[in-house]
């Protein structure tokens, strides 16, 4: 399977500050990818460079195979929806929808219409007073009616109520399914997303710490709570992600492989040993990072 993104040892620096610090990961084309990590991560840097609206300081940031930079072949296949995306004073809805198609050769008008019904997006205010739940629903009809080869998703539900969360999803999969493309999505709602990913590339402090299709990811941490004399035993000479701590009570997060032989052993009494969740295991990396990895350590981190 070929690659939609291909990124190489890419970093951005701002000034003194570094956003990304040689990152390294690809996503397959057909695929939708969760990219994860709390703010300031570097999420939105990447998705800039991925949508040819930034460069990198170094590395190579490549889309179906061409850098996207100031390539107008290859932002024809791009759709990037931002949660800032800005708009004209006077532009009403019909202003937003006339002018999308003009920069979306694939634009879909039935998917668009569903859409705006189910958001039930005003029509007679400027977009200028949108709220921030409208403006996102804007975003979603643009970035899912594009039917772009690749969408780019920055936390594109802000604002949105349960019912206009569960639209999106639904329409997302079911168009997905009617016309494959690669989706890059943004997202801290990681529980209710969940389900739409096979893949997931999760970043902390600008660095790639998990690369990983969706079951690989689901199983890279494991969390051992219990006694904490009791829990630093069952944890030692492993990598550990972080840990709470609330008296003689502790709870530490390590990171883990497939098949890992701690999930299936019988730990002291008193103990529990269980399988984090992937919002576990993002926020687990987004606490703490391990001062030291072994070559090993890295492999099942990372892989």
């Amino acid at each position: 399977m070929s690659n939609a993104i291909d990124i190489q040892n890419l970093s951005r620096s701002f000034g003194r500050t570094t956003a990304l610090d040689d990152v390294s990961f690809s996503v397959p084309e057909g695929s939708i990818c969760g990219l994860l990590g709390r703010n300031g991560a570097g999420k939105t840097t990447v998705m800039s460079i991925i949508a040819g609206q930034d460069r990198p300081s170094s590395g190579t940031a490549q889309v179906f195979g061409s850098s996207p930079f100031e390539n107008a072949a290859t932002l024809a296949k791009i759709s990037y929806v931002r949660d800032n995306q800005r708009y004209p004073d006077d532009y009403y809805l019909r202003h937003v929808l006339r002018i999308a198609p003009e920069f979306a050769p694939l634009w879909n008008s039935a998917v668009a219409e569903e859409l705006l019904e189910g958001f039930r997006i005003p029509t007679k205010t400027p977009v200028k007073k949108f709220s921030r739940g409208q403006l996102s629903s804007v975003a979603i009809v643009l970035g899912l009616a594009s039917r772009a080869p690749l969408t780019l998703f920055d936390e594109p539900y802000l604002g949105l109520d349960v019912t206009a969360r569960a639209l999106f999803y639904d329409v997302l999969l079911r168009d997905y399914a009617l016309v494959p493309r690669t989706i890059l999505l943004s997202t801290h709602l990681i529980e209710e997303s969940e389900a739409l990913l096979d893949h997931v590339v999760i970043l902390d402090k600008g660095k790639v710490v998990v690369n990983a299709d969706i079951d690989e990811a689901r199983a890279g941490a494991i969390i051992v709570s219990g006694h904490g004399a009791a829990v630093d035993r069952l944890t030692s000479g492993r990598t550990v992600l972080n840990t709470h701590g609330i008296g003689a009570l502790k709870s530490v997060t390590i990171a883990g492989i497939a098949n890992d032989p701690l999930l299936d052993s019988i730990p002291e009494p008193g103990v529990q040993v269980t399988a984090a969740t992937l919002q576990e295991l993002v926020a687990a990396h987004g606490a703490n990072t391990p001062a030291t990895l072994s070559a090993l350590d890295t492999e099942e981190v990372t892989a």
